[in-house]
């Protein structure tokens, strides 16, 4: 089977102010990530990529323009690799949200979480955001193993939650302990599906080895509670 490099889009402006986006239109990357984006051209080098899909959401779609131009490419919009659908939740800041009983169950036992809908947007659990990103996953992977080949390259850009549960998936972990996965903005994973199971090569991969752990502050407790859409990075502080 071909090799798929999970993408997550690069540092959004809603990220950057500790919001939580879902699917609000009009979200585009800020200037530190629209640096991102113009550095997986290097940071990704000779990568010989034959497809690229992305999530429809903006922020996603500026992140793979450059890798597209590099590529000669043209991106495969599916709706399978969109964000998770945070209802009522969307548009709302984290550290308001974590006084939600739901934020609870959201860390401790996604699988159970559902997000109530709002008057503007749907919601959806947690475990259907899983199941339809898995499927689209495996489904273009297969696509582009047939067309092109065993050892063919292609990319899926996507968001913080939905390379966690696809991640989770092929590591073989439940999705109740999905919140243990981190993916930073413009961070790269690597998953071969081979004919007897998937292999996780990457996870994570922001292009540096340098560590800079974010200053506590009352207001950040080391709790171990994930930032739900996947935050703004390490060392970050929107």
């Amino acid at each position: 089977m071909a090799y798929c490099i999970l993408i997550r889009h690069g540092r959004s402006t809603a990220n950057s102010q500790g919001i939580l986006a879902g699917w609000t239109p009009g979200v585009a990357l800020d200037e530190t990530g629209r640096g991102q984006a113009s550095g997986l051209v290097d940071r990704l080098g000779e990568t010989p990529f034959v497809h690229l899909a992305t999530s429809p959401l903006q922020r996603c779609r500026e992140t793979a323009g450059p890798l597209l131009e590099a590529h000669g490419l043209e991106a495969q919009v599916h709706d399978g690799l969109g964000e998770c659908r945070y209802g009522a939740w969307t548009g709302r800041s984290l550290k308001e949200l974590a006084d939600e009983p739901l934020w609870r169950v959201v860390q401790d036992t996604p699988s159970r979480a559902t997000f109530p809908s709002g008057e503007e947007f749907p919601g959806e659990s947690m475990q259907a955001m899983s199941d339809r990103a898995v499927a689209a996953v495996r489904e273009i992977d297969a696509a582009v193993t047939e067309e092109h080949g065993a050892h063919a390259v292609w990319a899926a850009v996507s968001h913080g939650d939905v390379i966690k549960a696809v991640l989770a998936d092929a590591v073989g972990t439940p999705l109740d302990d999905f919140q243990r996965l981190h993916v930073d903005p413009a961070s790269i994973s690597v998953v071969h599906y081979t004919s007897t199971r998937p292999m996780v090569l990457r996870t994570n991969d922001t292009g540096s080895a340098v560590l800079r752990p974010p200053k506590p502050t009352q207001d950040t407790p080391a709790t171990g509670d994930a930032a739900v859409g996947g935050g703004a990075g390490l060392g970050s502080t929107p």
